[in-house]
């Protein structure tokens, strides 16, 4: 069968491969979709994922339908559908250096156990909204890392796919105002679609005092300045202007969040950060979230559908990754196999 790899630096191509066997204790799964992550552009640019050998199979944002389960296995029936954590695989993470990847029509899971590797859902969900649940369970994890309590003002930098996963993670989570921040209209329109109660474009304005209009003046005696009443900040877009315009306009005691990739590093004043006593979260990966997520997906299902812009077939991943990878082409690109 054919797969999608990484075969050299900034080089992907279609691989054959053998169709996996499968064991007494594993679970076969027919890949049903598969979304494109920026880490994907990411693992081609290094030419693969050290200190793995030879090409690196891609795909780890998949859904898939149980096809074959093993005589030892219990919780799994044929034709399930599944949600799956890629990153608890026995043969390394699925997509992202393991010998596995889900661009590519079957994959086998090992020892396969119920809430372990996989998570059966409604049939009713689209596959391409299911697979939508690994990069929601990272929204999410970021989510998290904030400690947002109900009622928490909230802004969010980024309306892509993570941004307006955190959205819907924050709004489940009881956030009282969310404000998304970008400069493409049609995300922030999106944003909107999806349940921010305003948007910013900050190419065109000022965030600080904008925020003040919005969520209120959260100035004080000892943080002096324009500083709006927000709890939270999330950063979700991965340019520096973003913490360094949150650190110079943060109340006291206000949360920063970095979930974006930041590919250079980023200076801050840090002696104005002093003051405000900010604090400042990271969030990468989902240790606890991968599953968490799941119900809302099942449950507003339409809502997340929105977050995708593009769906291509099976035999055009490699266009759908090209796609992907260019800069403003496309919010949220999935690959959906017949």
């Amino acid at each position: 069968m054919k797969s999608v790899h990484v075969t050299g630096v900034n080089q992907i191509d279609w691989v054959e491969v053998d169709e996996p066997e499968v064991g007494p204790r594993d679970v076969l799964l027919r890949m049903r979709a598969c979304g494109i992550c920026g880490s994907d552009a990411m693992y081609a640019s290094y030419g693969g994922i050290p200190p793995r050998q030879g090409a690196t199979p891609l795909g780890h944002e998949p859904a898939a339908e149980i096809v074959e389960v093993g005589a030892e296995v219990e919780g799994f029936s044929v034709g399930d559908h599944v949600v799956i954590d890629t990153m608890r695989f026995t043969d390394g993470l699925l997509g992202s250096g393991g010998a596995q990847g889900g661009f590519t029509p079957f994959v086998v899971v090992r020892d396969a156990a119920p809430g372990v590797q996989l998570k059966v859902i409604p049939d009713h969900v689209p596959w391409d909204v299911a697979a939508l649940n690994e990069p929601m369970a990272v929204a999410l994890h970021a989510v998290n890392r904030t400690g947002v309590k109900e009622g928490d003002k909230v802004v969010i930098f980024g309306a892509g796919p993570i941004g307006l996963g955190a959205l819907l993670g924050y709004r489940r989570k009881g956030a009282s105002h969310i404000v998304v921040v970008d400069v493409i209209p049609s995300r922030l329109e999106k944003a909107l679609e999806i349940g921010a109660d305003a948007v910013i474009d900050s190419s065109k304005e000022d965030v600080g005092a904008r925020l003040v209009e919005l969520q209120g003046d959260g100035a004080t005696p000892w943080v002096r300045g324009v500083r709006p009443a927000t709890d939270i900040y999330l950063d979700a877009a991965g340019v520096a202007v973003v913490p360094q315009t949150v650190t110079s306009i943060a109340k006291h005691g206000a949360t920063l969040g970095i979930v974006a990739v930041h590919k250079k590093p980023v200076e801050l004043d840090f002696g104005g950060i002093l003051q405000s006593e900010m604090n400042i979260v990271w969030a990468m990966g989902y240790p606890t979230e991968i599953f968490e997520v799941t119900d809302d997906i099942v449950e507003n299902w339409e809502k997340y559908a929105k977050i995708i812009s593009h769906r291509f077939p099976f035999d055009q991943t490699l266009e759908a990754l090209n796609l992907a990878a260019t800069p403003g082409a496309a919010d949220k690109v999935t690959v959906v196999f017949d």
